[in-house]
């Protein structure tokens, strides 16, 4: 089932904004409607209370110097009302005076009456006129109560002639009729005027609403296509990256065993042609020394000579073959392998190396064993020419499923940067059979402190032990 946050954004707008502009549009129709029909209200009462001002005015004026119309004035008013249009409009009348008395009424009951000063005769008084619609239900609105649910209420001052002055209030009751007709119709055009304007407003924003996702749909369908491009490539890449990572890692096993073959065809092709040749030597130099007078002495002079270039070369060659050749490491374990490398170390240079080497439980594979032996001959061998073997310490430990390598001597110390620009392929070549198993490779050197080489290598990766 779908949410909402599965939608498009024109749906979002269109569901999430139709219940806010529909209660906008009810609310603004309203309060519209309140005041059209307020407006209705006072302008009928305006306009009657005007008109009623000027036919009832005269026959109040007695009040100038009197508190009470005479009976001549109250049989005036009564015929205004009776028979007449303006009888027809007004329901009901009473002319007020000011202290709140009922000086006239079209009931006789409410004559000579007092009521409180309530806000409509009050504004009246002031010199207002003053409408609304009454629900009837003051004490003074009985008689009106008992025929009619509700009726416009106007008070209307009564000036006196020449002075200006406020005398009465005349109020008078119409109908609803007239001012609902108009209220209505009012009411009608205000709210398709209202109607009309927030459907246009909304189709107006939803128009541009639905034009910015159709744009978003269409921009993030484009990038979900670039996501999933980019997706395929870095899958490509990590193939391939695999592939190169599995190949360089296969290379060391593959170099070693070159390197064995290399050895081993040294060993067994020019090394024994040499020592073929340095046995015939020998045998050749024993001849020259049992021949008559000094003529073979100088001979076998030369034939030494000879014999020792042969013996220095064959010494060069074997050294170079057994350097070349890799231990029997395979079935070793990696505490094993790093024990053997410093061993040899210690055996061809006399020096004495500081063991640190804890047992490791992780798997490891071939290429890591070669990687081991070969960084701690280099580095050995390094420290033994450049420091004469001081202090040379190896702590090699596993550490969250990598193998740690240092190594370090007491010596003088040298710059890194320097040594690596200055051809030397030692820590090159150190660093490469680091960084090729996914390893790290760290050397930090000063003249105070010595010399110390840290190498991180990864232990029990598939790709290695796959390679």
């Amino acid at each position: 089932m779908k949410t909402l946050a599965d939608l498009s954004l024109s749906r979002q707008f269109l569901i999430t904004s139709l219940p806010v502009l529909l209660f906008g549009m009810i609310v603004i129709g309203t309060l519209v409607s309140q005041e059209v029909e307020n407006g209705v209200v006072n302008r009928l009462g305006g306009v009657t209370g005007l008109y009623v001002e000027s036919f009832v005015a005269p026959h109040a004026q007695t009040l100038l110097h009197a508190s009470d119309l005479s009976e001549s004035d109250r049989e005036a008013l009564g015929k205004l009302l009776r028979n007449t249009p303006l009888g027809e409009k007004i329901v009901a009348f009473k002319v007020w005076r000011p202290d709140g008395r009922v000086l006239y009424s079209r009931n006789p009951q409410m004559i000579g009456r007092k009521f409180p000063v309530e806000e409509g005769l009050e504004t009246a008084l002031a010199g207002s006129v003053h409408s609304k619609i009454s629900r009837l239900s003051s004490e003074e609105n009985l008689f009106e109560a008992g025929n009619w649910r509700q009726l416009i209420e106007t008070y209307v001052p009564i000036h006196g002639d020449g002075t200006g002055k406020v005398i009465a209030v005349a109020e008078f009751y119409q109908t609803t009729d007239e001012m609902e007709r108009e209220a209505w119709a009012a009411r009608r055009n205000s709210w398709c005027v209202v109607a009309f304007t927030v459907l246009t407003m909304y189709l107006l924003l939803f128009g541009l609403v639905h034009r910015g996702s159709r744009t978003i749909g269409r921009q993030r369908q484009e990038l979900k296509d670039k996501v999933a491009q980019l997706s395929e490539l870095i899958g490509q890449n990590e193939s391939l990256h695999e592939k190169v990572w599995r190949a360089a890692v296969r290379s060391t096993a593959v170099n070693e065993q070159f390197l064995r073959q290399i050895s081993a065809d040294l060993h067994d092709g020019p090394a024994q042609d040499m020592g073929l040749a340095l046995m015939q030597f020998e045998a050749l130099a024993d001849q020259c020394r049992r021949c008559p007078g000094g003529h073979g002495q100088v001979q076998a002079g030369g034939v030494d000579s000879i014999r020792s270039s042969l013996k220095s070369a064959l010494t060069d060659l074997r050294t170079i073959s057994g350097g070349l050749r890799l231990p029997d490491i395979d079935q070793l374990p990696i505490a094993e392998v790093a024990r053997r490398a410093v061993r040899d170390y210690q055996r061809k240079s006399g020096a004495r190396v500081t063991q640190r080497i804890e047992e490791v439980r992780t798997e490891d594979s071939l290429p890591v064993r070669i990687a081991l032996y070969r960084l701690l001959q280099e580095a050995l061998s390094n420290g033994f020419r450049h420091a004469g073997g001081c202090g040379q310490q190896v702590n090699v430990r596993e550490v969250d499923g990598n193998l740690k390598i240092e190594v370090m001597d007491t010596g003088s110390g040298f710059d890194p940067v320097v040594a690596s620009k200055g051809g030397g392929q030692g820590l090159v070549g150190m660093r490469e059979r680091a960084e090729i198993l996914g390893g790290s490779f760290e050397v930090i050197s000063s003249a105070s402190q010595g010399t110390v080489i840290h190498v991180s290598l990864p232990l029990g990766v598939p790709e290695m032990q796959n390679a």
